[in-house]
């Protein structure tokens, strides 16, 4: 097998497989601790999360997570520009925390 035969898979598994940078931050929560989160009110509904959002774009990926001051929503939003962005929302109080 030639070097540049190997290469391609080998930057697609690389790239498929790195976690971004915020998840190494946080721990993100699996579904039935999230639905756990929501229950004991821990967290608020993902669609406050998402309304606090709505202005910006169109919500594609959401992950609740343990920040570093508590539970946050890490929702990924394709702005009407076309950009992705990332925003971060406190996941108590559904209010936007920070977003680029």
């Amino acid at each position: 097998m030639s070097a540049r035969a190997w290469l391609i898979p080998a930057f697609a598994m690389a790239v498929l497989t790195a976690a971004p940078a915020d998840a190494a931050e946080r721990r993100c929560l699996t579904k039935e601790q999230q639905s756990a989160a929501i229950t004991n009110g821990k967290a608020v509904r993902l669609s406050v999360a998402v309304r606090a959002v709505k202005r910006r774009g169109e919500v594609v990926r959401a992950r609740l997570c343990e920040g570093g001051k508590g539970l946050v929503y890490m929702l990924t939003v394709l702005s009407r520009d076309g950009k992705v962005v990332r925003v971060t929302v406190d996941a108590t109080s559904g209010s936007v925390l920070t977003g680029s």
